[in-house]
C-alpha cells in the first residue's frame, strides 16, 4: 500500500509513521520546509492527568503507552516518564485536588496528593510557599522543537519513506492522489490530510462546514534553570482548563476564588516545562476569536513570570524566546478529533487541539485501525 500524508505536524507524522510500521510506503508533503506550527510551539507535554473521563482519557493513556514504545526505537524524541505536579496554594485549590483524587479513575491517571514536604523531596526545585501538589505519574514530556526531525530521520531509515517539504497540496485529483504547487501528482492507496490550523484554501473547499475552530495562544522560554525542575508543573487555574477536574469543588473554587483580570482575560494557567538544554518552556494563553493579533501582549507573559517565580521561591533565568501559535480545535471540545471521509480514499484528520501532542500516536493508530492498513 502507498499512503500519501499531507501535513508534517505531529499528527501527520504519526500517520506517517503508523503506516511504515504496518509496512506500507509513505510520502509525506509539507507545505513548509519543515514543520513550523503547533507541533514545535507547544510544551511537549504527553499529559494525562486533566484529560476527560472516558474516550478522551482513554486516547491519552494508549498515546502515553505509544510514545513510551516509539521513543525506544527513537531516543532523539527527548521521551522521559518525569510525571506532574498540580500546586495548590490555596485551601479552596486543596478541595479540587482532593476531589480529583477520590474520583473512579484516580489510580489509572496515576494521581497522588502530595504534602508541602512531599512537593520538595520530589522536585526539590519548588521552594516558594504551597500547601501541596497533585502528582499526575502518568504525564510525560517530549522535546518539541526536535521530535518531528527524529521522527523524520527514523522513518528515513525504513526505506520506504519519502519527504517532500516545500510543497503545498492544492488539489485533490479524482481519488487518492493530489497535486501539489509544483504540478507534481502524488497518488496512492490512501490520502490523509492532516493540515493542522491551515483550515483554509483547499481544507474548506473539500469540508466547508468543518466544525473545527482555531485557537492562539502565547508562550515562552528561559535560558537554563541552573537545576533540574524534576516534574512537569501546572498552577491551580488548570483546574479551571482541564475538564478532568469538573464538580462541585472545583465550582467552588471558581466562585470563591477569582482570577486575576489578566489571567481571565487570556483564559490562562501556568505550564513549565524543562527542556533538555535546561531552559524552561512556560505558558499559556488562549484566544478564540478571530482575527488574532499579529503582535504578542506582554501583560500575559508578566503574568505568567510572577506565577512561576512564587513556585519556585526565586526569580525566572533570562527569558531568551516569545513566541504565539495557533492550533487547531473541535468546536465540541468532548470530540477527541475530527475524522472526515471526504471522498474514496481521502481522509482529513484535524481540530485534536491541546492535546495533540499528547494524543497523536493513538490518534494515528485509530485512523490505521479503521481504514484497515
Amino acid at each position: 500500500m502507498r499512503v500519501i500524508v499531507v501535513g508534517a505536524g505531529v499528527l501527520g507524522t504519526m500517520h506517517a509513521w503508523q503506516a511504515v510500521q504496518r509496512g506500507h510506503e509513505v510520502v509525506h508533503i509539507e507545505r513548509e520546509r519543515e514543520a513550523r506550527g503547533a507541533s514545535v510551539r507547544n510544551f511537549g507535554l504527553i499529559w494525562v492527568s486533566g484529560r476527560a473521563a472516558g474516550e478522551e482519557l482513554e486516547t491519552a493513556l494508549r498515546a502515553r503507552t505509544l510514545w513510551e514504545e516509539i521513543a525506544e526505537a527513537v531516543p532523539g524524541l527527548g521521551f522521559r516518564a518525569n510525571g506532574s505536579l498540580t500546586t495548590v496554594t490555596t485551601e479552596a485549590e486543596l478541595a479540587v485536588a482532593r476531589a480529583a483524587l477520590a474520583a473512579p479513575d484516580a489510580d489509572v491517571r496515576g494521581f497522588r496528593l502530595l504534602t508541602p514536604a512531599e512537593v520538595r523531596a520530589a522536585n526539590p526545585a519548588l521552594r516558594g510557599e504551597l500547601l501541596g501538589a497533585l502528582a499526575c505519574d502518568r504525564d510525560a514530556a517530549v522535546e518539541p522543537r526536535t521530535a518531528q526531525r527524529a521522527l523524520k530521520d527514523a522513518l528515513h531509515l525504513s526505506g520506504r519513506y519519502t519527504f517532500l517539504g516545500g510543497r503545498e497540496v492544492r488539489e485533490v485529483v479524482g481519488d487518492r492522489a493530489v497535486r501539489d504547487d509544483h504540478g507534481r501528482v502524488h497518488s496512492g492507496d490512501a490520502v490523509i490530510l492532516c493540515t493542522g490550523a491551515w483550515l483554509g484554501g483547499l481544507v474548506r473547499e473539500l469540508a466547508p462546514a468543518l466544525p473545527v475552530r482555531r485557537v492562539r495562544l502565547q508562550m515562552m522560554q528561559t535560558a537554563p534553570l541552573g537545576e533540574e525542575l524534576t516534574t512537569s508543573v501546572a498552577d491551580a487555574d488548570s483546574f479551571r482548563y482541564y475538564p478532568a477536574y469538573s464538580g462541585t469543588a472545583l465550582e467552588a473554587m471558581a466562585a470563591g476564588q477569582a482570577q486575576p483580570p489578566v489571567a481571565a482575560e487570556h483564559k490562562m494557567q501556568l505550564l513549565m516545562v524543562q527542556r533538555a538544554d535546561g531552559g524552561l518552556t512556560i505558558g499559556d494563553t488562549h484566544e478564540y476569536a478571530e482575527p488574532f493579533a499579529f503582535d504578542v501582549d506582554e501583560a500575559p507573559y508578566e503574568h505568567l513570570t510572577a506565577v512561576a517565580e512564587s513556585l519556585l521561591g526565586w526569580p525566572l533565568p533570562q527569558i531568551r524566546r516569545r513566541w504565539a501559535g495557533v492550533y487547531a480545535q473541535c468546536v465540541d471540545t468532548t470530540r477527541v478529533v475530527h475524522r472526515e471521509r471526504l471522498r474514496d480514499g481521502v481522509w482529513l484528520v484535524t481540530g485534536p487541539g491541546g492535546r495533540g501532542m499528547t494524543c497523536s500516536p493513538a490518534i494515528a493508530e485509530t485512523t490505521a485501525n479503521e481504514l484497515g492498513w
